[in-house]
């Protein structure tokens, strides 16, 4: 019991400093972690909401809105997927000169990248109250049920690739492009129902696509998912999970010896 909660004080301890570190010496210290997300969104929503919310026209239900929720949830997909793969690299003293599980540091690295989303939900807090729009109750909790998948995934995914990233350099860059791909996959700056309805099937095969489509539908219009593909969808999570468990037992034990 002891040693359990050694780790889980050492993963905060790992958390924390990451997110020290990431913002130390910069002018606007913590307030990139929203910033950040919002320039996109500004920038997104100025190009976007002309095509797909036009003035007057029969465009989407609170684009602005939808547009936002898209981001930050993928944004938080994206930078906790990048951070979690070169995890154990950026803290290669710490497997090399002292030891630590390699687990703690990859977790240690998709908390702090759930603290910044953590952040950014009171961005999206807010712009739901300027616009004086209360989602009801159960769209909320599928809200929260969806970001804990999110980070399923993106522990997954670390678990997969950090040991694998000490000896393939070129997966961050490979992984930088897909996930640009993946962005314009995912029903983020437009509404998967303007796309075809054989296509809208494929889409949602994308783990992120179907979180962010029925998270937008259920906080804007109170639409869920049949209860046979969200089961499908939780159960993909849990596989992959399960395959990040199996790989990262496989490769962490040469991890030191490849750094």
């Amino acid at each position: 019991m002891q040693k359990h909660e050694n780790y889980r004080e050492l993963i905060w301890v790992l958390a924390k400093t990451d997110f020290k570190l990431r913002y130390h010496g910069s002018f606007l210290g913590y307030l990139w972690a929203i910033l950040k997300p919002l320039l996109m969104f500004t920038i997104l929503n100025f190009v976007f909401s002309s095509l797909f919310n036009p003035k007057g026209g029969n465009g989407i239900p609170y684009y602005s809105l939808q547009l936002l929720v898209g981001i930050i949830m993928f944004n938080f997909f994206s930078e906790g997927t990048m951070a979690g793969m070169g995890s154990l690299l950026a803290k290669s003293q710490l497997v090399t000169k002292i030891y630590v599980p390699r687990w703690t540091i990859i977790i240690a690295s998709t908390i702090n990248s759930a603290l910044i989303y953590l952040m950014n939900i009171l961005v999206i807090i807010f712009f739901f109250a300027l616009n004086r729009f209360l989602p009801h109750f159960p769209s909320l909790l599928l809200f929260v049920a969806f970001s804990v998948a999110i980070y399923v995934i993106v522990l997954a995914f670390a678990l997969l690739t950090a040991p694998l990233y000490v000896k393939f350099r070129d997966l961050s860059m490979i992984w930088e492009v897909l996930t640009s791909i993946l962005f314009y996959a995912s029903p983020i700056v437009y509404s998967l129902q303007l796309m075809p309805a054989n296509y809208q099937k494929i889409m949602l095969l994308n783990p992120m696509a179907f979180i962010i489509h029925f998270t937008k539908e259920g906080l804007i219009n109170n639409h869920f998912a049949d209860p046979w593909k969200t089961f499908i969808f939780i159960a993909t999570v849990l596989l992959a999970f399960a395959l990040g468990i199996f790989s990262y037992n496989k490769l962490a034990p040469t991890v030191a010896e490849e750094i």
